[in-house]
Order: C-alpha cells, then sequence, then structure tokens
C-alpha cells in the first residue's frame, strides 16, 4: 500500500481533488490531504457552459484535512498529487509547498498534477526540461518555466503525469495509478 499527499487548498476543483482520493482508496492506497491549515478546504465546481469564453465557477463540497502544510514530513508518502482550480496559484507561494513538491521532483518519486497543478512546480523552476499537460489556456506559461506541453488527457514524463482537466481524470488516473504501483513495486 502506497501513501499518497494530495496538496490543496480552498477553491480547488471538487472533481480534480476528490477524484484522485477516491481512486487511490478503491486501489488499496492510502490518500492524505494536506492543505495551508486542517480545516475542511471549500472546493468548487468549473464548468464549460455556452456563451461563455471561460469556465464557470460554483461552490462545491466541503475536503477534510488531514494535515496542514507545516506538519507533512515529505518522507512519510510515496506520491504526491497536486489538483487543478485556483488552490495552485496561491498555494505555490508557500515555503512549506516548496519543501514539500522539491522532496518529490529531487527523489523521482510519482507526482501527478491536474489542470492548473503544474503551476506549483512550474513556479518552483521544477518543470525545465519536462513533458507535461495543463489545462490549455496555461500552455505559455508551462512553456515558459521550461518545459513542453502537450495537449493530452494523460501525459507520462518519467514518474509525473499530467492532464488537461476533469474531464481526463479516467485516463489520467489510470496512467498514475500504473506510475504508482511500478514505483512502490520496483523502488
Amino acid at each position: 500500500m502506497a501513501r499518497a499527499l494530495i496538496l490543496t487548498g480552498d477553491a480547488a476543483e471538487e472533481l480534480d481533488s476528490m477524484y484522485p482520493v477516491f481512486r487511490l482508496r478503491e486501489g488499496g492506497h492510502e490518500a492524505v490531504v494536506t492543505a495551508p491549515t486542517t480545516r475542511a478546504v471549500k472546493l468548487v465546481v468549473h464548468d464549460f457552459e455556452p456563451g461563455w469564453d471561460a469556465y464557470t465557477e460554483k461552490p462545491g463540497h466541503l475536503l477534510p484535512v488531514d494535515l496542514a502544510f507545516a506538519e507533512v514530513d515529505p518522507e512519510d508518502y510515496d506520491a504526491l498529487i497536486i489538483p487543478g482550480g485556483r488552490a495552485p496559484e496561491y498555494i505555490r507561494t508557500d515555503p512549506d509547498v516548496a519543501r514539500i513538491v522539491t522532496h518529490f521532483f529531487d527523489r523521482g518519486l510519482p507526482v501527478g498534477t491536474i489542470c492548473h497543478g503544474p503551476q506549483v512546480p512550474a513556479a518552483l523552476g521544477l518543470l525545465r526540461g519536462r513533458t507535461t499537460a495543463a489545462f490549455p489556456p496555461l500552455k505559455r506559461d508551462v512553456e515558459l518555466a521550461g518545459a513542453t506541453f502537450v495537449d493530452e488527457p494523460d501525459v507520462v514524463d518519467g514518474t509525473m503525469v499530467s492532464c488537461r482537466g476533469w474531464p481526463d481524470l479516467p485516463l489520467w488516473s489510470r496512467a498514475f495509478m500504473q506510475v504508482l504501483e511500478k514505483s512502490t513495486t520496483h523502488p
């Protein structure tokens, strides 16, 4: 059984956050949610509606939080997932987020990013030389961070698995679980 850390905060996209938690647990793994504090985070629902140039946002469910960022010892975890939504925009500036995310990249452990999730490693200089998917309007941001943007539902670059957003979650999840299983059975 692997222990995966879900790195999130208020305004994270609901499906981006909850789907991986449920999929990990379904697969017999432990999913531990971490955020700036231990209070439940307020998720949002992003959708695409006719007549809108951008996605819409509505209030979503609450997601219980197990640990605050400052309490996380990344050595205790086998994988990291960074859901999308608006949370990556502000959690990427947290020094504990930098400490946590750098740990996983430095050790080549599985990292999953969904939708806006790549904003976190991009801000830390960790996407340089990598290939990643992201929400398509982030293409320029990803490229400026030194990565190659790929508009696909399940981009695997070593132990990093990325996708464009919640519609890609079935394919992303399958790819991430394969990387996780390989990583935990053949370290």
